[in-house]
């Protein structure tokens, strides 16, 4: 009862309510928060420590600043604001101002990826079969998936193509840039209540042992400095029996990707990762092909239950 009163109190609030209906919609900052409410940080930030204490929202770092959404099981908020009219004037500027801004982050974002030289879907830079890739994930997929995770999530677009079957798809990247056009994409489409990012280094996942009933890494490895330790901590957060899902570059032989793209490796061939698998863990499948002008190629895996991988050595 002591916590039901907490939530209670934490909520009936004017500012507090409006605060939990912006950040059901989309993760948001201080300063995002700010900006729409047009309240000054001190006065939002004590706002935000009461609905974080209560339980009603969740504090995610990021870098030198914090994202603020709605947890996972905050059953109790999603009521409150399925009470509130979706015709308040207050509520309608809201988001209509959380939009704008949003969707300023993104072209942002994108400006800053094309100033760089920088093609940020290196699918279609590359010239790969991106919906072949993409369906063949899907295929392997279980219909219904309790918790995924996308590791190098980029614009989130695997994350879109999940949230039906998923109850929960979270994708992490190290680019903030990245994590802006996703978190624009996942607002846009209104799959907030199911998806989320957040920033996070492949080598050091801030999630516990087996979270996770799928994970992928999706055209992630050709960049990694030490791909068997990445696969180790894939697993790592992978349930025991979860699927592992490794899609990437077969062996090619053009050199020229290697500087114009920054690969650290001319992809990989079915020995290197079935290797990298077993090492954490996880018991290889059936590769599968997909071709196109450079070869992907998928690798599941299931993580062997009782099985302890080791955690990565990191580099002094």
């Amino acid at each position: 009862m002591d916590r039901l009163l907490m939530q209670l109190r934490a909520a009936a609030e004017p500012t507090r309510l409006r605060l939990l209906a912006l950040c059901a919609r989309q993760p948001l900052c201080v300063s995002d928060l700010c900006d729409v409410l047009g309240q000054s940080q001190p006065r939002l930030s004590r706002h935000l420590k009461l609905l974080v204490e209560a339980g009603l929202l969740e504090r995610i770092p990021e870098g030198s600043n914090a994202y603020f959404q709605l947890p996972a099981g905050a059953e109790l908020a999603r009521l409150l604001l399925a009470r509130l009219p979706e015709e308040d004037p207050r509520l309608s500027a809201d988001r209509r101002a959380a939009a704008r801004l949003a969707a300023e982050r993104a072209r942002h974002a994108s400006e800053a990826f094309r100033s760089h030289g920088m093609d940020w879907d290196e699918m279609r830079a590359l010239g790969l079969a991106a919906a072949d890739t993409e369906q063949a994930l899907l295929a392997a997929m279980p219909p219904r998936v309790g918790a995924l995770l996308d590791i190098g999530t980029g614009t989130g677009r695997l994350l879109e193509l999940v949230a039906d079957r998923a109850g929960r798809a979270i994708g992490v990247d190290a680019s903030r840039d990245m994590l802006a056009l996703a978190r624009a994409r996942i607002a846009e489409r209104g799959l907030a209540h199911r998806c989320a990012v957040r920033q996070a280094d492949m080598y050091r996942l801030p999630f516990g042992d087996g979270a996770f009933d799928v994970v992928t890494l999706q055209m992630v490895l050709h960049y990694a400095e030490d791909p068997a330790a990445a696969v180790a901590e894939a697993a790592r957060v992978l349930h025991p029996e979860g699927l592992l899902l490794v899609a990437d570059l077969a062996p090619h032989d053009r050199a020229e990707l290697m500087q114009r793209h920054a690969h650290r490796w001319p992809g990989f061939d079915d020995a290197a990762i079935a290797g990298w698998l077993g090492a954490a863990g996880c018991a290889p499948g059936a590769p599968v092909d997909v071709p196109g002008p450079l070869a992907v190629r998928l690798w599941p895996a299931h993580r062997v239950p009782g099985f302890a991988p080791a955690s990565p050595a990191v580099a002094l």
